[in-house]
């Protein structure tokens, strides 16, 4: 997908502190996602952030970039003709009435823990144009690619870091449509001080649509998720780092003394949250997956999906507020969902790509797995777990045997954060086509996410100029969620 747009993956995803800048205490620098300058003044002066009115204190946000098959999964038509249906059967889940594609068996067993959405639509098959809606809620062009703020952007900007980590983090967050490869992953007019911390940092091979994938790869997957900028710098030990961080304090504590402005109360407030990320053990123990039993790790699976859901519940459960489990573009298994069969893309018929453990099998395996331990840990109730993609795929098969791109239909669902349990929204057409019902599009997701989280969609933000822009221009809560 050739773009005539300037290189933008060059944008990174927040870092801790510049390392070499470690070693020079007196041009320590803080990195973006901890506690920005302005994130004081903004919630001391909203009162449209009120937490108790909101339903949910954390968000695990599964983004499955590429356009996950609806008809494959969540919403199958098993009467259609096979050149629509594909030759997957379909399963009961625990709704009556309700049946989900034949590689979804774990979510349709807990399907009585979600809310599922069959009426996802809106009116772009373009993957950038649609990821940027996706994830921000807002509507753009192709010259506003990279304007407009993410969700967990803005919830970082209201509500800030918890219990020492950044207020949005994105696990790995090397996701890169294209080509050429995209960063979707940004803060927009916000500015870049709220762009997630992504563990993953920025990927060695952006652009993982090129090159020769096997055809047929293992599922499973050891991942690193453990991000670069908390490993021990080399040559600098804890009891240093503690040192040269003390000396630091002790320089702006004379500096404070003789002018403390709102300004270096802020700035300040950045140091200590990134100086507590590079020592605390606490946060270091939140990202090791390592800590946890080798039953539960087997549950989620030995996936890259699996993984990172362990991971996000990890975070959340040690205070994160929005975590997103990013899955989509893969150096190992390609464009995984975006499934044309295109020469070069190495993928059997869709049908049969369905069945393999990193595609919807090893997903339903550990998607299920996180809602499940969500709620034994006693923390769905105010966990908002959302399943989003930016699309459907085309109800027919093409000649290919894969499914290109459909903006007018598709499946997601929520679980948790006082969400109601059990209930399906929305129907499609005997094909999977179009919405019978009506259609709820990016915008309404964000809405209801915003709900859940007590944030009134109508509030004001300003961006890096000091222009008043609205959370939210259009969308509403979608009707039955809540």
């Amino acid at each position: 997908m050739a773009r005539n747009l300037p290189d933008r993956n060059l944008l990174p995803c927040a870092s801790l502190l510049a390392r070499r800048d470690v070693l020079r205490v007196g041009a320590l620098t803080v990195g973006a996602t901890l506690v920005p300058t302005d994130w004081i003044a903004a919630k001391e002066s909203s009162s449209d952030v009120a937490p108790g009115k909101s339903r949910a204190d954390s968000v695990i946000f599964l983004w499955m970039g590429g356009g996950v098959t609806h008809i494959d999964s969540f919403d199958p038509k098993p009467h259609a003709p096979e050149e629509i249906r594909g030759t997957l059967g379909t399963i009961s889940t625990s709704l009556p009435g309700v049946h989900f594609g034949e590689p979804m068996p774990q979510l349709a067993r807990i399907a009585h823990e979600l809310c599922l959405v069959r009426s996802f639509s809106h009116d772009s098959n373009d993957h950038l144009l649609s990821q940027a809606y996706t994830l921000s809620g807002r509507k753009v062009t192709m010259a506003q690619l990279f304007s407009e703020p993410n969700l967990g952007s803005v919830v970082s900007y209201l509500h800030g870091p918890r219990n020492g980590l950044p207020g949005y983090i994105a696990v790995p967050g090397v996701t890169r449509p294209g080509p050429p490869p995209y960063n979707l992953f940004v803060a927009g007019w916000l500015g870049n001080g709220y762009a997630p911390f992504c563990v993953g940092g920025v990927p060695e091979q952006p652009d993982f649509s090129i090159g020769e994938k096997q055809l047929n790869p293992s599922p499973e997957a050891h991942e690193d998720l453990l991000p670069k900028d908390l490993q021990p710098l080399e040559g600098l030990s804890s009891g240093r780092m503690t040192s040269r961080l003390s000396l630091r304090q002790q320089l702006d504590l004379v500096r404070r003394q003789a002018d403390e402005t709102a300004q270096s109360v802020a700035q300040r407030k950045q140091y200590e949250g990134a100086a507590n990320l590079l020592t605390s053990p606490s946060v270091r123990s939140a990202f090791d997956l390592s800590l946890e039993k080798p039953e539960v790790i087997a549950d989620y699976g030995q996936t890259k999906i699996g993984q990172r859901c362990l991971q996000a519940r990890r975070l959340v459960e040690s205070g994160a507020r929005f975590v997103m489990v990013d899955y989509g573009y893969d150096p190992d298994y390609g464009n995984l969902w975006d499934n044309h069969n295109a020469p070069g893309q190495n993928f059997p018929h869709i049908s049969e790509m369905c069945r393999r453990g990193y595609h919807l099998a090893g997903t339903d395996r550990a998607c299920a797995a996180l809602i499940r331990d969500l709620k034994a840990r006693g923390m769905l109730e105010r966990t908002l777990v959302v399943f989003l993609t930016e699309f459907g795929r085309t109800p027919k098969i093409n000649s290919l045997g894969g499914r290109d791109h459909w903006g007018m239909c598709g499946s997601i669902f929520f679980a948790g954060g006082g969400t109601k349990a059990g209930e399906v929204i929305g129907a499609s057409d005997d094909q999977a086509a179009w919405p019978i019902t009506q259609p709820w599009g990016p915008a309404d997701v964000a809405a209801t996410i915003y709900e859940a989280l007590g944030i009134s969609p109508d509030l004001r933000l300003p961006d890096q100029f000091g222009r008043p822009l609205p959370v939210l221009d259009h969308g509403q809560t979608i009707a039955g969620v809540f």
